[in-house]
């Protein structure tokens, strides 16, 4: 039956299997984010900090060690923060007060931020930047998204 229940049902299940309903007609095959248009860069930035060594997507072009460390321990601090309140929702504690650690990891999690930020800038950018042309265009175009969605 045209427009009814089951007509629905098949359009959902087309919709999940890998498909979504264009607003002019037909199925378009889903397709994956788009992905940054900037693409890793293969040489250092020239600041003498170790290229980064990662083994899943894109790479840093240097990582400071000692921000690295500073970043693992908040990161390690915020995921207790975030198990304290979890057993702060459990234990029904005042909701003002969940309220404040939930701030708290907010504001831990910005200075990990703060500090990636910095890193990307110093290495990643500048490299980047210097290699002129498409690649410091993509990352003008990445640095503000990064700001953009920081900001929110």
């Amino acid at each position: 039956m045209p427009g009814g229940k089951s007509d629905t049902r098949q359009r959902v299940a087309a919709t999940s299997r890998g498909t979504r309903k264009s607003a002019s007609g037909p199925d378009l095959p889903r397709s994956k984010p788009d992905r940054s248009p900037w693409e890793p860069v293969l040489a250092r930035c020239g600041c003498g900090v170790p290229a980064a060594d990662n083994h899943e997507g894109r790479k840093a072009i240097a990582v400071d060690a000692d921000a690295k460390d500073r970043n693992l321990k908040r990161l390690r601090r915020i995921e207790g923060q975030v198990r304290g309140l979890q057993k702060m929702v459990e234990n029904d504690r005042y909701c003002a007060d969940i309220m404040i650690q939930i701030s708290s990891v907010h504001e831990a999690l910005r200075a990990v931020g703060r500090e990636l930020m910095r890193n990307h800038l110093k290495h990643c950018a500048a490299s980047a930047i210097r290699a002129g042309d498409d690649e410091a265009n993509a990352m003008y175009d990445e640095l503000v998204d990064l700001m953009y969605r920081s900001g929110r």
